[in-house]
């Protein structure tokens, strides 16, 4: 292997001690950062998922209140429960665990979040303040992608990324991110025709598609930076990305790897947000 592997895992560590740091002086404040989770129905990947962020909260002197209901719980009923969440003074960040059951809109779930405690950045007022570069909270995987560029000393100003995914979660709003960074930015999707004509001229590539080794070696410039958001589950029960890894590896110049690549990212940025929900709610932000 060539490329330098970018540790998620190492690099979320430092900043999660950071974050336990500046959450304990909250605290002795009389100010706990607090984060609700609420997951509803038993899909397996989102339990990971909502385990991981709960035991973060409570390894890092976050108060946290997690929420499991069964998938037959009804839209109004969910409602219900984020408006108490919503009004709760102990709480400063919200988080419903997606994808939902099929009865549930999660569209009207997501604005039914108040912006202020949206520390996913989902809701449309979120996502309209970072189009306009005036984000009051960062979605949480993009953001984490952001942190890794800059703690391994990788400029994007004039740089050619290429995003691949077109989702609301990780490709819309890296997109926006990587803009803001000064990149020249294309985004391709499932219905380009050519992604390998993209991706070759690209100084970053970032995949998110959950369509494994979508990006193969022969698609990655030499000394290019490639990020794998992907998650995808071996027959043997493994998990790899979207990336070809072992092939794009000996090309690249920087690669993530999965796991432990973007993953342990996007749980600290979430603790990142809800702290800075709780220093604004008390007047700690300037």
């Amino acid at each position: 292997m060539t490329a330098t592997l970018i540790d998620g895992t190492a690099l979320s560590k430092t900043l999660r001690a950071d974050v336990a740091s500046r959450a304990a002086a909250l605290t002795a404040r009389g100010h706990q950062p607090g984060l609700a989770v609420v997951l509803v129905g038993d899909n397996p990947a989102s339990e990971v998922y909502v385990r991981n962020k709960v035991k973060a909260c409570d390894d890092n002197g976050f108060h946290s209140s997690y929420d499991r209901y069964p998938s037959t719980m009804s839209e109004a009923d969910l409602l219900a429960r984020i408006d108490e969440l919503n009004r709760d003074p102990k709480i400063y960040g919200i988080l419903v665990q997606l994808p939902l059951p099929s009865h549930i809109d999660s569209h009207k779930v997501i604005e039914a979040i108040a912006p202020e405690k949206d520390v996913d950045g989902f809701h449309v007022a979120n996502a309209g303040a970072l189009m306009t570069g005036k984000p009051l909270f960062r979605p949480c995987t993009p953001y984490g992608i952001m942190k890794m560029f800059d703690a391994y000393g990788i400029s994007l100003k004039g740089a050619n990324a290429v995003v691949i995914g077109r989702s609301n979660i990780v490709g819309k709003p890296m997109a926006l991110l990587l803009l803001d960074a000064g990149a020249t930015v294309t985004i391709c999707h499932s219905k380009t025709r050519d992604i390998g004509a993209h991706t070759r001229e690209a100084d970053v590539v970032v995949v998110a598609t959950g369509i494994r080794n979508i990006l193969t070696a022969d698609m990655v410039k030499p000394g290019a930076v490639v990020i794998d958001v992907g998650m995808n589950r071996l027959p043997d029960g493994k998990l790899c990305g979207d990336v070809d890894f072992d092939d794009v590896a000996e090309v690249a110049g920087w690669i993530t790897p999965v796991p432990g690549g973007v993953g342990p990212m996007t749980i600290t940025m979430l603790m990142s947000n809800t702290l800075k929900s709780a220093k604004r709610a008390n007047g700690f932000d300037r």
